[in-house]
C-alpha cells in the first residue's frame, strides 16, 4: 500500500512537469525583446510641429501593437534632411539591433532640385549600410512636384521603383498617398501631414510594414545563431 501511494505521488509530480514548463515558456515569450523598427526619414516621418505621440513612429507603433505585433518604432527622422544628410548619419541613427528600417528620404532633394542620379546613389549607399547590419529595408517612395519641369519629374519619379527592383525591396510607392493635397489632412503649409494626416499615412503603409515584420523572426533567429 505504501508503495502504491509513493507511486501515485511520483506520477502526480511528473504530470505537473508539462504545466510548469508551459509557464516557463509563456514567461519567456512574454519577456521576448520586441521587434525594432526604425523610421529613418525627414520631417514627414519625424512629426514636424506635432506632439511626439502624434508623429508617424508613435502612431505606427500603436497600430502594430493593436494588430498583435510586439514592435517598437524608433523615430530617426530629422526635419530638413536630404539623402546626403541621411547617408552621413545612417550608422548612428539606425544603431544596433534594428530589424526593419523604413527609409523615407528624398523629398527635400526634390524640393531643392538635386540631380536625381545623386539622390538615387545616396539612397543605394544608405540601403547597403542598413542591409550590412542585417536589418531589412522598406522603401517609402516620393513623387516630384512639377516645379522643375516634366523631365526632372520623370527622372525623379523613377528613383524609388528602380531601387526597389534592383535591390529587391518592398516599396510603398508614395509616402504621402491619400494626404498630399488634402487640406484637412495637412498643416497650414499644405505640405506636412497633421495628426489626422499621419493616421492616414499609417493606415496606408501598415499592411506592407506588417508583411515585412512577419518575415523577420526567422531571419532574426538566424542572425542571432551566427
Amino acid at each position: 500500500m505504501l508503495i502504491l501511494r509513493s507511486y501515485r505521488a511520483l506520477l502526480r509530480r511528473f504530470q505537473a512537469v508539462p504545466f510548469v514548463l508551459g509557464l516557463v515558456f509563456a514567461a519567456t515569450a512574454a519577456g521576448a525583446e520586441p521587434l525594432r523598427v526604425v523610421a529613418l526619414g525627414d520631417s514627414l516621418s519625424a512629426g514636424y510641429l506635432l506632439p511626439a505621440d502624434a508623429a508617424f513612429p508613435a502612431q505606427l507603433e500603436r497600430r502594430l501593437r493593436a494588430d498583435g505585433f510586439e514592435a517598437s518604432v524608433i523615430n530617426a527622422g530629422v526635419s530638413g534632411d536630404t539623402t546626403s544628410g541621411g547617408l552621413a548619419r545612417a550608422g548612428f541613427a539606425i544603431g544596433e539591433g534594428a530589424d526593419l528600417v523604413i527609409l523615407e528620404l528624398g523629398a527635400n532633394d526634390m524640393l531643392r532640385g538635386v540631380e536625381p542620379k545623386i539622390t538615387q546613389a545616396n539612397l543605394e549607399k544608405i540601403i547597403a549600410r542598413i542591409e550590412a547590419t542585417g536589418a531589412r529595408v522598406l522603401l517609402a517612395g516620393m513623387k516630384a512636384s512639377g516645379n522643375f519641369g516634366p523631365e526632372y519629374k520623370a527622372r525623379y519619379d523613377e528613383i524609388f521603383p528602380n531601387l526597389a527592383m534592383s535591390r529587391g525591396l518592398p516599396l510603398y510607392p508614395f509616402f504621402l498617398a491619400g494626404v498630399a493635397g488634402e487640406k484637412d489632412l495637412t498643416l497650414p503649409d499644405g505640405l506636412h501631414p497633421n495628426a489626422k494626416g499621419v493616421t492616414r499615412l499609417v493606415e496606408g503603409i501598415t499592411p506592407l510594414v506588417e508583411e515585412s515584420l512577419a518575415r523577420i523572426p526567422r531571419g532574426r533567429a538566424a542572425r542571432t545563431a551566427q
